[in-house]
């Protein structure tokens, strides 16, 4: 049952999405009424949290048998002795999963409140606290050490430092104020910082505030498992085209158990240091990290022999990752998604460019993992039948795991394909909530199969490059 309104879209990007949900192929096959169902199913499913909390541990410095136990005890700290369930997930070795218990409908309102923008809204409902920067307005007289309601300004229409808003928001649970008004607000105050400790959440999941920073990284569902696909051996040379923030790049070096070359790049440098800050906290060395745009990444020229950055050679590496910048709207929760559909319609030939220079990057017999988090055809199966048909020298291959549903139809491709791809659809499981005492009634087969269903809506394809040029 939805707690939050549906996730709500610009008009024009609205009805570009129900012909998505509508088209064609999918009504024959569903029949009207399933497809439209399931399509508001997914639009309330986007808008609350995941059922579960992912972590992927860093095997490269401790065992996951150990993380588990020292994040359980992490856990009973956070929650003051309420025992919550840490569960290694049985076919990704490196994952644990953690249940998320809420809605919790019975929390009192209080009079003082903090408003938040949506962003940092979004990062409170997976467990995080609220920092300075995610503050935009507070009742009049809120002093540190106040008990407040904090809710989010979903539509971005509070004005920054304003004392009230009536307009929509939604409440996210309650916290103790670390400051006063005044401090949040002043021209020489904290910019930074905590500002709200979050004591009575309205989905209450761990914070990973400074928890664990080298063993553990906060990473959903099929962002893990994308790794797990591409599969990198000790020894290969391998290049993640759009790499940053480097959870994928510091898994596929951790896969290889250190021991090779990770190429990541990314063409924004903030975000490339991130990667670099990443690699170091997890002490990893095969990394080597690049400020580039990926669509320039081959070389039309011979190289210096010593040169390790972009441009690269034709066929140069064993294995390519292209997480491809996408329209995100597979991102949860989310309840107003702001992007025009200009915004939303102007990744499809980005992300063909980006794939054109994978797939001449490749070697021959190498492998190319092409993914995204969004949920549109454009940006997933019609990539897949566009590549398939430009490219005679690439082939789908099944994925393993394959833990997600089957692509969708709608692009065209055969029913075998469609099989081979992999689709992580939150409207293939009905909407519930989780309370502690139900929880012990949970099978834990039955949590793990909650857990592969309720995620982030996430799209993935695998292919290999034959030999036959």
């Amino acid at each position: 049952m939805s707690f939050f309104p549906k996730i709500s879209f610009q008009y024009e990007v609205e009805e570009y999405l129900t012909k998505v949900f509508r088209n064609k192929e999918l009504i024959t096959a569903l029949g009207t009424q399933e497809a439209e169902n399931k399509y508001h199913s997914l639009l309330s499913h986007l808008s609350h949290p995941p059922s579960f909390t992912t972590v992927r541990v860093n095997t490269h410095l401790a065992s996951v048998k150990h993380v588990k136990k020292l994040l359980f005890e992490e856990i009973q700290k956070q929650f003051k002795g309420l025992c919550l369930p840490v569960i290694e997930h049985p076919k990704i070795q490196d994952v644990l999963l953690i249940p998320v218990i809420g809605p919790r409908r019975d929390l009192k309102k209080h009079e003082s409140e903090v408003i938040v923008g949506a962003q940092c809204g979004n990062a409170v409902l997976r467990g995080a606290h609220v920092y300075v920067p995610g503050i935009v307005s507070t009742s009049r007289f809120v002093k540190a050490g106040d008990t407040v309601s904090v809710y989010s300004d979903i539509e971005g229409k509070c004005k920054r430092g304003a004392k009230e808003f009536d307009g929509v928001k939604v409440f996210l649970g309650n916290g103790i104020s670390e400051l006063s008004r005044n401090e949040i607000f002043s021209s020489s105050g904290p910019l930074k910082g905590l500002g709200v400790r979050m004591i009575e959440p309205v989905y209450l999941s761990p914070s990973f505030d400074n928890v664990l920073p080298s063993h553990l990284f906060l990473q959903n569902l099929p962002s893990v498992v994308v790794s797990h696909i591409l599969n990198p051996q000790p020894g290969e040379k391998i290049l993640d085209m759009c790499a940053a923030p480097g959870g994928k790049t510091t898994h596929l070096a951790t896969l290889m158990h250190d021991q090779g070359e990770v190429i990541a790049m990314d063409k924004i440098a903030n975000k490339v240091k991130k990667i670099k800050q990443n690699a170091e906290l997890l002490q990893l060395n095969c990394i080597k990290a690049f400020c580039y745009d990926g669509t320039r990444a081959l070389s039309v020229e011979k190289r210096e022999d010593k040169q390790e950055g972009p441009p690269f050679l034709p066929e140069a590496f064993d294995r390519i990752l292209l997480d491809a910048p996408c329209s995100g709207m597979g991102q949860r929760p989310n309840m107003a998604y702001s992007s025009t559909l200009k915004e939303v319609t102007s990744y499809q030939p980005l992300q063909r460019k980006l794939f054109t220079v994978a797939v001449k990057l490749l070697k021959p017999g190498g492998v190319l993992v092409y993914s995204t988090c969004t949920i549109t055809l454009s940006e997933n199966e019609e990539q897949v039948a566009w590549a398939l048909k430009t490219f005679p020298c690439l082939q789908l291959h099944p994925q393993e795991p394959h833990i997600g549903g089957e692509g969708m139809k709608g692009a065209g491709l055969a029913l075998d394909q469609l099989k081979l791809l992999q689709r992580f659809d939150p409207s293939a499981v009905t909407l519930q909530g989780m309370d502690i005492n139900s929880l012990q009634y949970f099978r834990e087969d039955d949590l793990i199969s909650l857990a592969n269903k309720d995620c982030i809506g996430f799209f993935i394809a695998k292919f290999i490059k034959s030999n036959n040029k």
